[in-house]
């Protein structure tokens, strides 16, 4: 038996050197009917020992096994989105900003990497072998499609080389463009629709149930970003280097700079370039290369203020605007939207384009018959970015605006520096009171299982709820007799009701969709006013001198509460059993922690930077992400940056290290 243990053993670590050689460096050294014969013996033996089975085999790339529904999952480490820009202007308006935080002295080298056309994943890694993959999701949590993510032959099972023990790495899952079209020949001879594009192909590739169907789609993927406490790195350069030694399958294409000219410079060669590649790339992502200055920078609340994207010029086509819808959101603002002759612009077919608002629609001086320009670029709707006045044939009149909501007829106001135009009858315009509700239920508030956008509009349009606070004296009765609500459907969504009075008071309070009031500011808003009677008295000045809290949100929280309909609204939530309140036991609060605001900052030897702002959190302390006058302890690791340093000793706030702190929290 030991003899097939090593046999076994044996061919799963040739096999994995096959498939790295040939998928990752693109320098086979046996053939495919080779390779066959191999993985062919391979799946007898272990089909025949079970016993020896390993589930990370270069057998499971071949898939099999069947997904009833992929569970979502919080991400260890968030999975930011970046910020764009457009230009060489925009990108010296970048380094500006960075050298504000660094200082004017400060010596920047940047990295350039291609920008994938893709699906953006999470590799988390256990002792050299793949334990998890999660897509990006809304980059707090996505979905797990591990099973699915094994057969990409790309993706490493097994490290090699001297990896860390632990840590993620981030990339993006694509399908090159032969692939694509071969998937599309096959199905043109099947006379199937064919798919439109390789992005969508792919994300929908990751979401199928069956994992032997998966393994047959010529997926790649290239990875870019390593992320996790204590790794043996300096730079982003350097990590890619480490990256490729342990096996993963990174772009050589990446080039380190030490200017914005130089940043450019990469930018127009691949802008020519990108034509020739077997893939789709929409542009290049600059980074800061050094990870320490990475860390001096820190984060806003969407983004890395150490890396941006510079985008390429998108598509573009032309056809005709035939006309122009209103649409409500649930703010009361007013978007208008073309209505196109269809056209196909990167293998989908667009019919709507936003205009944004008054102003574009001005600008642009749209007349309706008018040959316009549509480009498909980031956003979800296209927009028109032109008119082809050669073509304008009929002299019709420019486009109005509305003056009226076209849903309740209240007359539209637009306030002093607001591009929008804005319905403000927001207690009785049925747009906006079915996007409240669609809000309060969303997976970031409320999360209310059994319950989505289509339903609640079917509800709200049988009339039998019209607001948030009639959710909860919702009855099996009165749901039953709706089209396509069965039994057990309606048991769920009454549950899931139940179950959302369990949901703490920050997704309440993002719940109540408070003008600029997102995620990442309820939950700073509740950390700081413990509960929804404290918030809704606190003064603009109070709100103000709450981190990452401006004067437009202050305000805004101060209109909200200031309405009548909105104070019953909340009280009745209240009353309905709605969590309105921080609940954390002050009982467990640190005397020298409580109120208390701190900056983490660098590596520590007991603790990771996330387990140590959890620990502070629950003494009672308030986690912040940048030095201020209003800062009250930096705790400051190994790689802690110069300038968070520097404005702890010009406030002279208290600088503590790994060993301090624990004698801080050890004092009485």
């Amino acid at each position: 038996m030991e003899e097939i243990k090593q046999r076994i053993l044996l061919l799963q670590q040739s096999l994995h050197n096959h498939n790295h050689r040939y998928y990752v460096l693109d320098d086979p050294t046996i053939s495919d009917f080779e390779f066959d014969h191999l993985l062919k013996e391979l799946l007898l033996l272990e089909e025949k020992y079970p016993e020896f089975f390993d589930i990370n085999s270069p057998t499971q790339r071949v898939g099999g096994g069947i997904t009833k529904s992929f569970k979502t999952e919080a991400h260890r480490y968030p999975m930011y989105s970046l910020s764009n820009t457009y230009s060489k202007e925009e990108l010296f308006q970048w380094e500006e900003r960075l050298k504000k935080v660094l200082g004017e002295e400060a010596v920047i080298e940047y990295t350039c990497e291609l920008k994938f056309d893709g699906v953006s994943i999470s590799l988390t890694y256990g002792y050299g072998v793949l334990v998890k993959a999660i897509i990006r999701g809304d980059g707090v949590q996505g979905d797990n499609v591990t099973t699915n993510v094994k057969t990409i032959k790309t993706i490493p099972l097994k490290l090699q080389a001297d990896f860390p023990n632990f840590f993620e790495i981030r990339g993006e899952i694509i399908l090159p463009w032969e692939g694509f079209h071969k998937m599309n020949e096959k199905r043109f001879q099947l006379g199937e629709e064919l798919y439109r594009n390789p992005r969508n192909t792919a994300s929908g590739s990751l979401k199928i149930q069956d994992s032997s169907i998966v393994a047959e789609r010529p997926l790649n993927c290239f990875l870019y970003s390593l992320v996790g406490e204590k790794l043996p790195l300096d730079s982003q350069i350097e990590a890619l280097k480490k990256a490729r030694e342990w096996g993963f399958k990174v772009p050589n294409s990446a080039k380190c700079v030490s200017s914005i000219d130089a940043v450019f410079e990469f930018i127009t060669f691949w802008d020519e370039k990108r034509k020739t590649l077997p893939y789709e790339i929409d542009g290049i992502v600059i980074k800061v290369n050094s990870l320490s200055l990475q860390e001096e920078l820190g984060f806003t609340a969407k983004a890395p203020r150490w890396a941006i994207a510079y985008k390429y010029k998108a598509k573009q086509a032309f056809t005709v605007l035939r006309g122009v819808q209103y649409q409500v959101g649930r703010t009361g603002a007013i978007t208008p939207v073309a209505q196109l002759e269809p056209v196909i612009i990167s293998g989908s077919t667009v019919k709507r384009a936003s205009l944004h608002n008054a102003d574009q629609i001005e600008k642009l001086d749209l007349r309706i018959g008018d040959t316009v320009f549509v480009e498909k670029g980031g956003e979800i709707i296209p927009k028109i970015t032109g008119v082809n006045i050669t073509k304008r044939t009929i002299v019709n009149s420019p486009i109005k605006f509305l003056i009226e909501c076209p849903e309740c007829h209240s007359k539209l106001i637009r306030e002093d520096g607001e591009a929008q135009h804005y319905c403000k009858n927001d207690q009785h315009c049925p747009p906006q009171q079915i996007g409240k509700i669609q809000h309060f239920i969303g997976r970031k508030a409320m999360d209310i299982e059994g319950l989505g956008s289509e339903t609640v509009s079917l509800l709200f349009n049988e009339g039998i709820i019209q607001n948030i606070l009639d959710l909860y004296k919702l009855q099996k009765e009165q749901i039953l007799p709706v089209e396509r609500m069965a039994e057990k459907s309606v048991s769920n969504l009454l549950e899931g009701i139940l179950k959302s009075k369990e949901k703490p008071y920050h997704k309440v309070l993002f719940g109540l969709g408070i003008r600029f009031v997102g995620e990442t500011v309820s939950k700073r808003l509740s950390e700081e006013f413990i509960s929804i009677e404290r918030l809704s008295i606190a003064t603009k000045e109070e709100l103000t001198n709450t981190d990452e809290i401006g004067d437009r949100i202050a305000q805004s929280v101060i209109d909200f509460f200031s309405v009548s309909e909105n104070k019953i609204l909340v009280k009745s939530l209240k009353e309905f059993g709605l969590q309105m309140e921080t609940v954390e036991s002050s009982k467990n609060f640190h005397k020298a922690f409580t109120g208390k605001r701190f900056v983490v900052s660098g590596v520590f030897n007991n603790f990771s930077r996330e387990e140590l702002k959890t620990e502070i959190l629950s003494l009672g302390g308030k986690i912040v992400s940048s030095v201020s006058s209003k800062t009250n302890y930096l705790i400051a690791g190994d790689g802690t940056g110069p300038t968070k340093n520097a404005k702890a000793l010009k406030f002279d706030i208290s600088i503590l290290d790994e060993k301090s702190y624990i004698a801080l929290k050890e004092s009485l």
